[in-house]
């Protein structure tokens, strides 16, 4: 394993730790590299809204903690700056959602990157958008 990708397992360890929201929702963090990172849950039913399908805003979060920990896996603290998602499948009880994120841009103190939601079946559930500001400090 490179430096690099052994620093942003740290940072992602250390992040995931300290991550509540994350966790009490169930993800698991399946791949952290420079710029990168892939992440799933499994949609529970206290995920389900009126119309029996995963809630918008938990598919949001699980791309937001893709985004998250792909933004800060160099070991600079980062937040995000703005966020946007677009929506083009449900998903329903039971299904595993794998979320990722790439780094596109990086440059001074923002970066920008592209992410996706993926079902079980492998079709797209929502493509995301995120920018990402540096802050003071590292993670680990």
């Amino acid at each position: 394993m490179s430096e690099e990708n052994a620093l942003a397992a740290r940072v992602a360890e250390a992040m995931f730790e300290r991550d509540r929201a994350s966790k009490s929702m169930g993800m698991e963090i399946l791949e952290v590299r420079p710029g990168f990172a892939k992440l799933a849950f499994v949609v529970r039913e206290d995920m389900l809204n009126g119309h029996d399908l995963c809630h918008g805003g938990f598919i949001f979060t699980l791309a937001d903690s893709a985004f998250a920990f792909a933004c800060n896996s160099r070991n600079d603290a980062n937040v995000a700056l703005q966020c946007s998602i677009s929506f083009s499948k449900s998903a329903r009880l039971g299904e595993r959602l794998i979320a990722t994120s790439q780094e596109r841009v990086l440059g001074g103190r923002t970066g920008t990157y592209d992410g996706e939601v993926r079902g079980g079946d492998g079709s797209v559930i929502a493509l995301f958008r995120g920018t990402s500001y540096r802050v003071k400090g590292h993670v680990v």
